[in-house]
């Protein structure tokens, strides 16, 4: 029982089963909905109803498509991180850098030293104001009584670290 014997494909099965490889790669490298990728898998299946002949073939024929799908997956990402396709202008190559001006999120290093009063009591994450501006804050494991006056000792991008400022 050979492999060649076992897939014995007929011209409607090719035809599926080229197509759903050719949709299953356009779905690979373009970005979309998803189309092509499902339309592709369904000719997958429909190629591998037509070919086999019985539950063994379409089992075996299965395994094959998969494997050929994860290596054409695997040849994908390759290509995309250091072959053609990284050069291309489909993967993005620009950098939005710190040294740019460029940030995450909103700079809280302002808040450094600032004296705010605790609106929840803080045990040891609640809620302080500073200046009218409603801040999550964090103290170093100390539970803060609401009302208590703290003093913001770290940043740590949306950490904010306070301690008793009379402490």
């Amino acid at each position: 029982m050979e492999l060649l014997d076992i897939i014995s494909l007929n011209w409607p099965a090719a035809v599926c089963l080229i197509a759903g490889f050719a949709l299953v790669l356009v779905e690979l490298f373009t970005p979309g909905f998803g189309v092509p990728g499902v339309a592709g898998l369904a000719l997958l299946l429909v190629g591998v109803i037509v070919a086999a002949d019985s539950l063994l073939e379409g089992i075996l024929l299965t395994i094959i498509i998969v494997l050929l799908l994860c290596l054409l997956f695997t040849l994908g990402m390759r290509s995309a991180s250091k072959g053609m396709l990284a050069k291309s202008p489909l993967i993005l190559k620009d950098r939005t850098d710190k040294q740019d001006g460029f940030t995450s999120g909103e700079d809280l290093k302002y808040f450094l030293g600032r004296e705010g009063v605790v609106t929840t009591m803080l045990r040891p994450v609640g809620r302080a104001d500073f200046d009218g501006v409603k801040l999550d804050v964090l103290t170093e494991g100390e539970f803060v009584d609401v009302g208590a006056h703290v003093r913001v000792v770290r940043v740590e991008g949306r950490r904010i670290v306070v301690r008793r400022a009379d402490a």
